[in-house]
């Protein structure tokens, strides 16, 4: 799989890359995880996205690739209050006992990118959080301070100077951040991790989700609906196309670098890894998917969170 420079970081990139909340939230058997994760490195997948809110996943990870860990590029969040970590949210002690945390679950001396997760402007601009990754990263557990999160948050993220990698949402349901964010942070050489890069696969309808997920996916089906987009439009033969569409959408948006995917599935992977493989969208369908937004967006359509 091809690879790209991640922004300013000196690390090279595979367009898929890894979402680890699935694994940890769906409480995925260890060995399905291993066949998964040795799967897409496997392929050249080198980017695997975690946090310390998905209860499990890194110590996953760990057991599943922790002897490949030279491999891939680990990327971890923090700051929000989690029980493994002592301090109120957003503070430097929480932040810092997070870090640590991590490092002993994820068994690694070095996280590659620990991002703050989805704080909002006000916390962000207070600076706190930000200059508790900073110390981090002089004590030598991190090596690049990041920020996760979306809209105006994401684009001031950007322009900080401490701030080296962005993950941010950007699918074809929720197009905001390609126009208010990639652009910053290309401006400003970040990398750049696209979250939900198939759109909560919105095409399935909310009766193929069980549990808290209908709830997370409902917006992104209501906008789905609303785009009045087929797959044949886009040159493509059927409803089984979608994942693919989205997916490649996605890494046709200039300044994406890794779309990150998440599966309990070892068979989703290797179809993503295919459609990866495939490279971007071609610019006409990339074009009917824009036009069709922003036909719908503007009735008013905020940025998703």
């Amino acid at each position: 799989m091809n690879k790209v420079a991640f922004g300013r970081t000196g690390f090279d990139v595979s367009a898929l890359g890894f979402g680890a909340a699935p694994i940890g939230f769906l409480k995925t058997e260890r060995e399905k995880v291993a066949a998964i994760l040795n799967l897409l490195l496997d392929a050249g997948v080198n980017v695997i996205d975690t946090a310390a809110s998905y209860e499990g996943s890194e110590e996953l990870i760990a057991s599943a690739v922790g002897h490949r860990r030279g491999e891939f590029v680990l990327v971890s969040k923090c700051g929000g209050k989690v029980q493994q970590a002592q301090g109120e949210a957003w503070s430097a002690e929480l932040i810092l006992n997070t870090v640590d945390a991590a490092l002993r679950r994820l068994q690694t001396d070095v996280i590659d990118v620990m991002l703050l997760h989805s704080c909002d402007l006000v916390t962000l601009k207070k600076g706190r959080a930000i200059d508790a990754l900073v110390e981090a990263r002089k004590a030598g557990k991190i090596k690049f301070a990041g920020y996760s999160g979306d809209n105006e948050a994401a684009a001031w993220a950007a322009r900080h100077p401490e701030i080296a990698v962005l993950e941010t949402s950007v699918n074809f349901v929720d197009q905001n951040n390609i126009d208010a964010v990639l652009p910053v942070a290309k401006e400003h050489n970040v990398g750049v991790l696209a979250k939900r890069p198939i759109a909560n696969s919105a095409w399935r309808g909310l009766q193929a989700f069980s549990g808290i997920y209908p709830a997370y996916v409902r917006p992104y089906w209501e906008r789905f609906q609303r785009l009045h987009l087929t797959p044949q439009q886009l040159g493509f033969d059927g409803d089984r196309d979608w994942a693919e569409i989205a997916l490649r959408f996605t890494l046709a948006q200039p300044g994406v670098h890794t779309a990150i995917t998440g599966t309990t599935n070892p068979d989703n992977a290797r179809a993503n890894i295919a459609a990866a493989r495939k490279g971007p969208l071609p610019a006409e369908a990339v074009k009917i998917m824009r036009d069709a937004f922003n036909r719908a967006a503007a009735e008013g359509w905020p940025g998703l969170t």
